[in-house]
């Protein structure tokens, strides 16, 4: 069990850093840090340092390591708390730097530190959104007979990368053992079958602030998805003699401004996603989380997916959302919302709410 208490009795919070991997959101967060007056510190693989030098005016310090799984070396770690660094991780933390570093990391982390556990697994994920009252796609076991589209999703946060679509257990068997042959899943129960949803893929980006005891909508987004997107351009007859099987590795995000009807709803699953942590992840989630579904033709929303961190979609409001916007009336992007609020908790000398 990490002290946190104890870890911040040797911190100077007038000298707080904010540190992040050099990947994924990390510009954003840092920029935002930045706008708020604080240190940054990214964190970088040796051969990627020469791009994120490039951006000197929003990084502080740079600590280079060869490997992700270098993050929890005694040498990071005291480099960090040298520096009275608070770790603010993103969609690619666990899957870079391993599930059991992500958790045990002996530097204060902004956000919910027990979510990273429940994000890992896809089966605990979706039931973590039962308990909450959200609507969710339907869930085959292995034993059930599949007679229509499901897509099939690997554990951990992959950007959707090994995903695919099927519509009988065949299919979902063989190419599941293919991935256990060839070492991308230890065995075929990582894996999650789900109804295939038809309609509009839109994911809510959230942050909650246990300093304002507020849910603010931050925005959100489309992902464009190799090549499942890029066949839309392609006649069905040339896709069929081609035998192209897609897949949805997310290569980028498009803006969406949400009817305002449907702001209600998002709200309300939102408000019950915290609550739920709060039962049973307590303290709860802390900051950016992202609900992700998809709006059928009768403007019903199901979720099929949460991520408990600041998602990539944001990058696209790094100058703020039009959601943002009413909150703050200023531009405010969730990597600078993050720093408002270790700022405004500093301020208030409550920073141990924030932190676990």
């Amino acid at each position: 069990m990490i002290d946190i208490d104890k870890i911040l009795e040797n911190y100077d919070l007038d000298k707080l850093s904010i540190a992040t991997l050099a990947s994924h959101t990390s510009l954003q967060i840092v920029h935002g840090a930045k706008l708020e007056g604080f240190k940054t510190i990214v964190i970088v693989l040796r051969d990627r340092l020469w791009f994120y030098e490039q951006f000197k005016h929003l990084i502080d310090e740079y600590i280079v390591v060869d490997s992700w799984r270098d993050v929890c070396s005694k040498n990071v770690v005291s480099r960090l708390r040298e520096s009275n660094a608070v770790m603010v991780p993103h969609g690619s933390y666990v899957e870079y730097i391993g599930l059991d570093c992500a958790e045990n990391i002996e530097v204060p982390i902004f956000g919910l530190r027990g979510l990273f556990r429940v994000e890992a697994d896809q089966h605990l994920k979706m039931d973590l959104l039962k308990k909450a009252g959200i609507p969710i796609p339907k869930i085959y076991s292995f034993d059930e007979n599949i007679d229509r589209p499901v897509i099939v999703k690997l554990p951990g946060a992959k950007g959707g990368r090994g995903y695919f679509v099927a519509s009988d257990s065949k299919k979902v068997f063989d190419k599941l053992k293919t991935y256990v042959d060839r070492g991308i899943i230890k065995s075929i129960d990582e894996a999650i079958i789900q109804e295939y949803l038809v309609g509009v893929t839109a994911y809510y980006h959230y942050f909650y602030s246990p300093i304002l005891n507020r849910l603010e909508i931050m925005g959100a987004d489309i992902r464009y998805e190799s090549d499942i997107d890029g066949l839309r351009r392609m006649p069905l007859e040339v896709i069929n003699a081609i035998g192209i099987e897609p897949t949805f590795t997310v290569v980028g995000n498009i803006p969406l401004v949400l009817r305002e009807s449907l702001l209600p709803k998002i709200l309300e699953y939102g408000l019950r996603f915290v609550e739920v942590t709060k039962k049973y992840i307590p303290p709860g989630i802390i900051g950016p989380f992202c609900l992700e579904s998809v709006i059928d033709r009768d403007m019903n929303i199901k979720v099929f997916e949460f991520s408990g961190r600041i998602v990539a979609g944001t990058n696209i409001y790094i100058y703020g959302s039009p959601y943002s916007y009413l909150y703050w009336n200023e531009p405010m992007s969730t990597g600078r919302r993050i720093a408002r609020e270790i700022k405004l908790a500093i301020e208030k000398n409550i920073i141990k709410n924030i932190l676990t």
